[in-house]
């Protein structure tokens, strides 16, 4: 990865210059040479971003120097812990494991930076499991005059500080609900029938904790795989379901991308692991997904997920000669005004492409219009729906142009990404 490119290098940055800051006084000195100088600023985090949401033709701040302690939040009822917005999911979560603590979810991704995944919306997958924004209790943000501003949940803005787009200041801390550690054990099963899937769908994404669909399409009868990760003492997932489905459990582990080696992934077979280990698909110490890719996804409500799957399986015959691989998983609805799932359990049918942006570009209206007009694009993810039609998806939206003229009314921290929204 080249230090002016995303993560997949799909995306080269048109920033005049790259700070790294060690510390806040640091940072606060970037943004008001910033400000001197008129130009704008954007945060940088793991750069797994495949849209220029977090680019800037003004000053990229790389927020990897600010990840500083971690801090245990516990009061005997109801623990937190404390974090820089620059440290990492996989970092985070080893830490909260070694000092007997537990996040609810995590992305399939533990290389991604928490303030960076907070404010787009990233999620994992569960029925009952909102994104990683819903693990949000508090969020500090250094804004454009230098000043740091927090918002806990339950006061006026925080619902719309939290999934921000980058669009308020650098986050500088975030305070997320944790729980006891917990163990996972996780089983890949292959080959289930699609007409079997859809029409189970409620039962089949209950099959664990955490459930994932994979599909290349080269088939429109049959998925690839069907992954289950379980709480160990949740109920074991109900046999008679799999054996309608027509999934067999695999013999050898499995990468969701058919054919690339599964020493990337997390641990399979059933074993109980700590579930930091079972809930990314891959390993922190691994390239993850593919590297040369680029990837979309839409999230639509649960009450329309069906139709959304059956939309994409009539354009599977042009899906597939672009495609590494779909995931199809469920995230429980949250009251975050710029979160996919704002006010609705949600589906997401997420695409890992080759890398042939012009092509997948030219297929994406296509998707979008065969998708129900409720799907929301991931803000990371590449669209090509135009900015007042995802407006028109986000009730709130409104709201939060208002917060961000409130605390960010020189927009300093806006970018042509943003502007191109309509925000």
């Amino acid at each position: 990865m080249s230090s002016t490119t995303n993560w997949a290098g799909n995306l080269t940055y048109g920033a005049r210059r790259i700070a790294r800051p060690a510390s806040v006084d640091e940072l606060r000195e970037v943004i008001a040479s910033a400000r001197r100088e008129g130009l704008r600023v954007r945060t940088l985090g793991s750069r797994h971003s495949f849209t220029p949401i977090a680019d800037t033709e003004g000053v990229l701040v790389e927020s990897a120097g600010l990840a500083g302690a971690i801090d245990i939040l516990d009061d005997e009822r109801d623990a937190a812990v404390r974090v820089a917005g620059g440290i990492r999911y996989g970092e985070l979560a080893s830490e909260l494991h070694r000092r007997g603590y537990a996040l609810a979810t995590l992305a399939s991704l533990p290389h991604i930076s928490v303030a960076g995944a907070v404010a787009t919306g990233t999620h994992g997958s569960g029925d009952r499991t909102g994104s990683l924004a819903a693990a949000v209790r508090a969020i500090t943000l250094l804004t454009a005059d230098g000043e740091h501003r927090r918002l806990a949940r339950g006061e006026d803005g925080f619902d719309g500080a939290v999934i921000s787009l980058g669009a308020l200041g650098v986050v500088t801390q975030l305070e997320l609900d944790v729980e006891p550690t917990y163990d996972v054990a996780q089983s890949v099963h292959e080959g289930p029938r699609w007409d079997a899937l859809l029409a189970e769908f409620d039962a089949v994404t209950s099959l664990g904790t955490s459930v994932s669909i994979f599909s290349r399409w080269t088939d429109a009868d049959i998925a690839d795989q069907l992954w289950i990760k379980n709480r160990v003492g949740a109920e074991p997932a109900d046999a008679e379901l799999l054996a309608r489905l027509g999934a067999a459990e695999a013999s050898v582990a499995r990468h969701p991308i058919f054919g690339a080696p599964a020493e990337a992934c997390t641990e399979q077979f059933g074993r109980p692991g700590p579930w930091h280990a079972r809930l990314p698909h891959f390993r922190l110490e691994f390239t993850p997904s593919a590297g040369e890719e680029i990837q979309s996804e839409y999230l639509v409500p649960r009450a329309d997920a069906v139709a959304a799957i059956e939309a994409i399986r009539s354009l599977a015959d042009r899906i597939a000669p672009l495609l590494l691989v779909t995931e199809i998983r469920t995230v429980a609805a949250d009251r975050l005004w710029l979160s996919s799932s704002y006010d609705s359990d949600a589906v997401g049918i997420h695409f890992t492409w080759t890398r042939d942006e012009a092509a997948v570009r030219a297929l994406l209206p296509d998707i979008e219009a065969a998708l129900p007009a409720s799907a929301r694009p991931h803000w990371g993810k590449i669209f090509t729906l135009p900015g007042e039609e995802v407006r028109r998806r986000y009730p709130r939206w409104d709201d939060v142009a208002a917060l961000r003229d409130r605390m960010d009314p020189e927009r300093v921290f806006m970018n042509g990404f943003l502007e191109g929204l309509g925000l």
